[in-house]
């Protein structure tokens, strides 16, 4: 978590992966960490995940991914 922890101010959610964490910001963007297998990495869509209004985990024995719900109805995945 200390990699992120200067990012995490301002906090609206937190929902979690088997081995992964993501936090929707008050701006609507989304800080990830963790285990990027698990989720943890959100890089590859970073510059999507605007005006998150929602993120929900999800965990089985071999894959946890994210998905973000947007503002205008759309949906933006990473992880496993």
């Amino acid at each position: 978590c200390s990699a992120v922890q200067d990012q995490l101010r301002n906090v609206k959610q937190i929902q979690a992966t088997s081995g992964a964490f993501a936090a929707i910001l008050s701006d609507g963007s989304v800080v990830a960490w963790g285990n990027s297998d698990r989720g943890g990495a959100c890089s590859a869509v970073q510059d999507q995940l605007r005006n998150v209004q929602e993120v929900h985990g999800t965990s089985g024995a071999f894959a946890a991914a994210f998905a973000a719900i947007l503002a205008d109805g759309s949906v933006v995945t990473w992880g496993h």
